[in-house]
């Protein structure tokens, strides 16, 4: 089974998709159409077509292909959980970082199905929110975790296991996966890694001082970070580009390596290289 997953926003009336189910169909393969961010693009689906849900699915399915951008392949993840199948993404996005398959290329979908393509195992992040002695989240992301001013400058400590590793007032701060490295991380002046590496790349945002500069650490590492504010000033968490919940003064939160991890695909004969030079030009 195959499940093909657009964004009906970016895919309207799913024609891109129509074109994957053909290609897939002319090959044999049984496909289920798992449409993502659904309740708000319901409009955009034709009436015709059977639609399932990617969480109940996934586990039957030796392949998910993505229709959107970068966005749509995180809503992807979200819904496998811990089920690990190989995602492969058709770009509809912008940049499409993630994506292996622009849209005039989706003749490289028959390499998948024919098995000729690479796999490779993308590490995530467990976080953790702590208030007083009451944790109050947990949760897995794939690319980043933003703790990020309402507009205000607050200040931020973070820590590396039980060393301080650096403190400021700014904008906020990034954790990053390598994943997630050629996204917000690298706009805020982060390294770009190659994404099937183990690091955990911790970037200030608009630091206001001279001497703050981007970490890499191992993946073996413990992150910790406090989030402070003045004078009623806000500040709140977001994963993966979804707001998660509004801070309050001395909250603590704590990323490490996830057991759980991403598979990704690609059926192209494209470097990591090539892509970073094509899509960050």
């Amino acid at each position: 089974m195959i499940a093909v997953c657009p964004n009906p926003y970016r895919d309207r009336e799913l024609n891109v998709t129509k074109q994957v189910l053909d290609l897939l169909h002319g090959e044999g393969c049984e496909t289920c159409v798992c449409p993502l961010f659904l309740e708000e693009n319901a409009e955009n689906i034709p009436k015709d077509f059977e639609i399932k849900s990617l969480k109940e699915q996934a586990s039957k399915c030796s392949l998910i292909i993505v229709i959107g951008g970068d966005g749509t392949i995180l809503s992807a993840v979200r819904e496998l959980g811990t089920v690990h199948v190989p995602i492969l993404g058709v770009n509809l996005g912008t940049i499409g970082f993630m994506s292996t398959v622009e849209i005039e290329e989706l003749h490289l979908i028959l390499n998948a199905v024919r098995n000729d393509m690479k796999v490779t195992r993308h590490m995530m992040l467990d976080v953790e929110l702590k208030r007083g002695d009451k944790v109050i989240l947990k949760e897995c992301a794939l690319n980043d975790v933003v703790i990020h001013g309402h507009g205000d400058c607050i200040k931020v400590t973070s820590y590396c296991g039980d060393k301080k590793m650096i403190s400021y007032s700014g904008d906020g701060i990034i954790l990053s996966t390598p994943t997630g490295s050629t996204g917000y991380s690298m706009s805020a002046g982060g390294p770009i890694a190659e994404p099937d590496s183990e690091n955990i790349i911790v970037s200030p945002i608009c630091a206001h001082t001279m001497g703050s500069r981007p970490f890499v650490l191992s993946p073996d590492r413990v992150v910790s970070v406090k989030a402070e504010k003045y004078h009623g000033k806000k500040a709140y968490l977001s994963m993966d580009g979804i707001f998660a919940c509004d801070l309050e003064n001395g909250d603590i939160i704590t990323a490490r390596k996830s057991e759980n991890y991403t598979l990704m695909a690609d059926p192209s004969s494209k470097s990591f290289y090539d892509i970073v030079n094509e899509k960050l030009r």
